[in-house]
């Protein structure tokens, strides 16, 4: 079966390596300020001529909380009137992109994430949403997938109903971890009953999918309430499921430094979360796509994968990765043709940028043929779990063997080891490197140096 798990204890201590989600490749660790924003208005004039759909992303940073695990962009802040003058930005921004734009252009993909979107009010929601369908096609007959990151503790009926009106169909709700002694440790008190009363609404406002985030390897987490935590949440049957790797690096991000370290779980006891949690998924239903996600056999990311037309771009799994991604907002990353581009990270350089009538764009990256041969390799990887050379060699005229011939004495390695199985026709993830595949993509990784890996997070 496609979605076979074979749990290898060994195997996973010996390559469970820190590396790179894939999100993107070159990953976003190589963008550098040399992209400007004449490069962006290049790509999005080859991308109004190419006519190529489009998928936008759009950055809400606000919370009014901190929870000490999050390492997203976001400004923690009471005062709602923030938002207002970063709505102004963030509309020009909307019109500047726009305008080098087909309005043909379909935009098959709508996310808004954060920070937490539904900081904003009402009215600054249909203000925004107002603002897109001026100056983007945004379908309106319900066919896109129009998502958005709904914190319980900030959304009610009246919230859902008039997401559904804006026309957002998809929904993905942080939730984490259940147990209260967790939900201190990290700052975020949040009840079962919260996150239920926002999923019966989704429901009965016929929102098409349902996602929850959770995570393990949390401070005070043991494998017996993680899983029912688990238990839980199968019961509320979400369409989707994220289990994320908590990765503790409060060099790199401040409100981590609020966990008190003695109080993590153990690399063991994180194994044992993850190995019952893919029990438990697995046992009720639920296809184990890949990099912690999971999801229903009906859902869009199963069929895709079972049919090998699944993607991963900078919004993660995907069906829609033949789009170019617009990202809009602070800190936003564009993915068009083979540009990648990215907001700056800092609100008022952000907004003083944008009001001197100047995009916010950086840094980035335009891709090289290299970088090209390679994002194919590890998107098939990471993907379909399955590369047949004959493909790639007719895509990039290459050998692929010779081209990858520094490579080949790791794979066989990792052949001999059962990770995957490899001949000179093709490359497939086996059961055993399923929940490894980042490890193998990171074989294909030409950046990848051992002194930068201990920014990322660990495979497992």
């Amino acid at each position: 079966m496609l979605d076979a798990i074979r749990w290898d204890p060994d195997l996973i201590r010996r390559y469970d390596l820190a590396g790179p989600r894939y999100t993107s490749y070159p990953t976003a660790m190589q963008f550098n300020s040399q992209v400007s924003p004449f490069d962006l208005l290049h790509a999005l004039r080859e991308s109004r001529k190419a006519q190529r759909p489009l998928s936008l992303y759009v950055h809400v940073p606000f919370c009014a909380n901190i929870c000490y695990y999050c390492a997203c962009n976001k400004v923690i802040t009471k005062d709602r009137g923030r938002a207002q003058p970063y709505l102004q930005k963030l509309e020009q921004e909307i019109q500047m992109i726009a305008c080098h734009l087909d309005p043909k252009q379909k935009v098959e993909q709508l996310h808004f994430g954060g920070g937490t979107p539904t900081f904003l009010s009402h009215d600054e929601l249909r203000q925004l949403m107002a603002k897109l369908r001026q100056h983007f096609n945004l379908l309106d007959d319900d066919s896109g997938d129009y998502g958005i990151e709904i914190d319980p503790r900030e959304a009610d009926w009246s919230t859902m109903g008039l997401l559904r009106e804006l026309g957002f169909n998809r929904v993905s709700i942080g939730l984490q971890d259940l147990d209260p002694d967790v939900q201190r440790a990290v700052n975020r008190m949040q009840s079962l009953e919260e996150t239920r009363a926002v999923i019966d609404a989704a429901r009965t406002l016929q929102f098409r999918s349902i996602n929850i985030d959770l995570i393990y390897g949390l401070p005070k987490q043991t494998p017996e309430a993680f899983a029912r935590t688990i238990d839980e949440v199968i019961s509320l049957q979400p369409d989707r499921l994220s289990v994320f790797n908590y990765a503790h690096l409060p060099e790199r991000f401040m409100p981590q430094r609020r966990i008190n370290t003695n109080e993590l779980p153990s690399p063991a006891a994180k194994l044992q979360m993850l190995e019952r949690t893919i029990e438990q998924l697995t046992g009720a239903g639920y296809r184990y796509i890949g990099m912690d996600h999971f999801a229903l056999p009906d859902d869009e990311l199963a069929i895709a994968q079972e049919e090998s037309t699944l993607q991963r771009n900078f919004q993660g799994y995907t069906t829609h990765g033949h789009c170019d991604l617009i990202g809009l907002g602070v800190s936003a990353i564009s993915q068009i043709g083979d540009l990648y581009c990215q907001n700056d990270s800092d609100l008022a350089s952000y907004q003083r940028t944008l009001a001197s009538g100047q995009l916010a764009t950086g840094r980035g990256l335009l891709c090289n043929q290299d970088d090209r041969i390679r994002r194919e390799v590890i998107q098939q990887i990471i993907c379909n779990l399955h590369v047949p050379f004959a493909c790639i060699e007719q895509a990039f005229n290459i050998d692929f063997c010779g081209y990858f011939a520094p490579q080949w004495p790791m794979l066989k390695t990792m052949a001999a080891d059962g990770l995957i199985a490899l001949d000179d026709q093709q490359l497939t993830v086996l059961p055993a490197g399923r929940l490894l595949v980042r490890s193998v993509c990171m074989v294909f990784d030409a950046y990848l140096e051992q002194q930068t890996r201990q920014r990322y997070s660990r495979v497992i």
